[in-house]
């Protein structure tokens, strides 16, 4: 019996270990040219209004558009010592991460006012919200989640593809209830269960990177579009955001229209 029981075990684990996550085909949908100066953090849609953070000690902003290919319909800089990262949208506020401070800015969605500062330990790299928590991730393979009223911590989940640690995790989006993740210094994004932290699904956009850039394939950026069910995706200082629609994991096409 024992030599039987080990010898599941190990099947199981060998079943584990032999796990890779596969890749997930997309059909590009849309395209939006604009300038190339947008080092994106983070990205949000809803309905027509996008919200855009963008980084670096001195140039930091939080932005709002009605047309991400124009100019902001309204903008605001964050403190020289502060650099903006992960962005989210909640409850009508927007969530505002910042690398090293230990600070998120809590803003009003409409009117931009910042509306509170909460605190965490560590850095801020993505943020998301799952509709009830809002989940952070901090350049490692770890995704936290936190209550929304006052950034306290629900739990920690390690990211796994198998047994292959998956760290750098960067900008984040909820959608069809997995957690999309860009990878630092990486074009890919992983679709993760928020359950067990398992990736359950690779997108490439290395053939989208710009080859003008002195590091052309780091791919930034995640907007869930609910209404034409596809994901808005961008890169550092790219020259275009692109609307793509994965091959399921929830994105099956429902209407012969876009």
């Amino acid at each position: 019996m024992l030599k039987k029981l080990c010898a599941t075990t190990l099947l199981a684990v060998a079943a584990t270990s032999a796990y890779s996550a596969p890749d997930i085909p997309f059909t590009e949908i849309d395209r939006i040219q604009r300038t190339d100066n947008h080092f994106t953090q983070g990205l949000e849609i809803s309905g027509n209004r996008w919200f855009e953070s963008s980084g670096r000690y001195g140039h930091s902003w939080l932005a709002e558009y009605t047309d991400p290919g124009a100019k902001a319909i309204q903008r605001k800089w964050l403190a020289g010592d502060r650099f903006a990262e992960g962005l989210t949208l909640a409850n009508g506020k927007l969530y505002l991460l910042t690398w090293k401070a230990g600070e998120v800015f809590v803003y009003d969605s409409t009117s931009l006012k910042l509306l509170d500062t909460l605190h965490y330990e560590g850095e801020g790299w993505g943020l998301a919200f799952d509709g009830e928590h809002l989940i952070k991730s901090n350049g490692s393979d770890k995704l936290v989640f936190h209550d929304p009223e006052d950034f306290s911590v629900i739990k920690t989940l390690q990211v796994r593809d198998g047994f292959r640690k998956w760290d750098r995790l960067n900008e984040l989006e909820f959608a069809h209830g997995l957690v999309w993740a860009n990878v630092w210094y990486d074009s890919r994004i992983l679709a993760i269960d928020p359950d067990n932290g398992q990736v359950v699904g690779i997108v490439d956009l290395k053939d989208y990177a710009p080859t003008s850039l002195s590091d052309p394939g780091i791919a930034n950026g995640i907007a869930w579009d609910r209404n034409r069910n596809g994901l808005w995706v961008t890169g550092k200082y790219w020259p275009t955001i692109y609307l793509i629609r994965p091959e399921g994991l929830g994105f099956q096409k429902t209407t012969d229209t876009d």
